[in-house]
């Protein structure tokens, strides 16, 4: 399937043969059609393992946004500075760029459930952590930057496993699916958490916040308990061997698609996407509100992800066409919103921007889950990692020192024409070699670049 725009009746006319399993020898009825697309769109949720495990996901993601909407208002009490706050996020960014490749060599190694249940434990106490510490009033920015480094430390073996045991949880044929609609999780976490972030610390306090994201954790242990093994698509674990991280990084790298999906995230995740830094100095200072303006402003940039994630699982097989369409949509909504004279079209205005940015994500990830083998999946999972979340120590800071030296407008403006000029970049690289628009598909060893 190419990554060129179709018409509305083809598209039905696809999902239903997808999803009846015939050959589509005959017209679709057009209230068929709707409900063929909305099979598909949700299609991985009719397996058991995949379901348990978005409904966990579901509840935990939102905890996580609650606590990172408290923890960017608690700095912003300690300390007032924008550059604090993209140090806050560096630390807690920079272990997965330093150990992600690691991590990524444990996925491939280890059992992913036992590995998620792990992580995800330690990731709750440490919320619990700085709960207590908030309301016992002992919270200063060095513990704030020691908790958010120790955090890091476990998403860099987390996030690996996590992305790539979604490819275990159903069919082959599902993954593009199962994983847009991990992003829906995760982005409709943000229509909820920075909103319901707000009002709690209005209402109760920063604290309360970081109390239920340490709650919310139970949700994927149990998620995690009640996944049946045997139903899981698992590849045999790979064997501790030398040089397994540099085999993954060979891998990446020689495989085109690969190349260029991680290429092009790297850039974009470094200077566009770093809504934690821009959009609380943008709510504060451009527009002079509070925590529940900023989390607001964080839950209409969710709204638009959500609808463009859900877009993604609806597409079937994704290209890097796919992926230059959304970067340039995404780079040009992000510019136009930094423009914004006014706070409520800034709030209209980061709804398309969150939707592209959501199609950019979630196409990025699919393509790589799809063209990479098997065997390399988590160390390839892993290198995306480090560069969507592991490039946020670099690009944090940047932005941060943007924002403040220029206005945080600044922040998006750079970071939009930024994702603009990578993507017409990967234009016209792909179309001078006449690859634009061919579907991924696993490579088993390196291809030639």
């Amino acid at each position: 399937m190419s990554d060129t725009t179709r018409t509305a009746e083809t598209l039905g006319t696809d999902v239903a043969a997808d999803a009846t399993g015939s050959g589509g020898t005959g017209p679709v009825p057009r209230t068929g059609r709707g409900r063929a697309l909305a099979g598909r769109t949700f299609s991985s949720l009719q397996v058991p393992n995949y379901r348990r495990f978005f409904t966990g996901m579901a509840v935990s993601a939102t905890g996580q946004w609650l606590q990172l909407v408290a923890q960017g208002w608690l700095v912003l009490q300690l300390t007032g500075s924008g550059v604090a706050l993209g140090t806050v996020t560096a630390l807690q960014f920079l272990p997965v760029l330093l150990g992600g490749a690691w991590g990524g060599v444990l996925a491939d190694r280890l059992d992913k459930r036992k590995l998620l249940a792990v992580t995800q434990t330690v990731a709750g106490a440490l919320a619990l952590i700085l709960a207590i510490a908030t309301v016992a009033d002992l919270a200063t920015i060095g513990l704030v930057y020691v908790m958010a480094f120790a955090l890091g430390c476990v998403n860099a073996v987390d996030n690996p496993a996590r992305r790539s045991f979604i490819a275990e949880l159903v069919p082959a044929e599902n993954i593009t699916n199962a994983v847009s609609l991990n992003t829906t999780v995760m982005t409709s976490s943000r229509i909820v958490g920075p909103a319901l972030a707000g009002v709690i610390i209005g209402a109760v306090g920063i604290a309360a916040c970081f109390f239920l994201n340490a709650v919310s954790f139970l949700a994927v242990l149990v998620a995690l308990w009640r996944i049946r093994p045997a139903e899981l698509h698992t590849v045999p674990p790979q064997r501790r061997a030398p040089r397994q991280v540099r085999d993954g990084m060979r891998y990446a790298a020689g495989v085109p698609d690969v190349r260029v999906a991680l290429i092009m995230t790297g850039v974009i995740s470094t200077m566009a996407f770093n809504y934690q830094v821009v959009v609380p100095l943008l709510a504060e200072r451009t527009f002079g509100g509070d925590a529940t303006t900023f989390g607001l402003l964080l839950s209409a940039t969710s709204v638009g992800s959500l609808l463009g994630a859900l877009f993604t699982a609806g597409r079937g097989t994704i290209g890097v066409g796919f992926l230059v369409v959304s970067a340039a949509a995404f780079g040009t909504a992000m510019t136009v919103a930094g423009l914004a004279p006014t706070l409520a079209l800034a709030f209209v205005l980061v709804v398309p921007m969150g939707g592209a940015g959501a199609a950019f994500v979630s196409g990025a990830n699919s393509l790589l889950q799809i063209a990479t083998a098997p065997e390399y999946r988590g160390r390839v999972m892993a290198l995306y990692t480090v560069v969507f979340l592991g490039s946020t120590p670099i690009g944090g800071p940047i932005v941060g020192a943007i924002a403040e030296a220029f206005g945080p407008r600044w922040g998006f403006i750079v970071g939009g024409l930024t994702t603009i000029a990578v993507a017409a970049v990967v234009a016209l690289s792909r179309a001078r070699r006449g690859a634009l628009g061919a579907p991924a598909a696993a490579s088993a060893s390196p291809a030639p670049a």
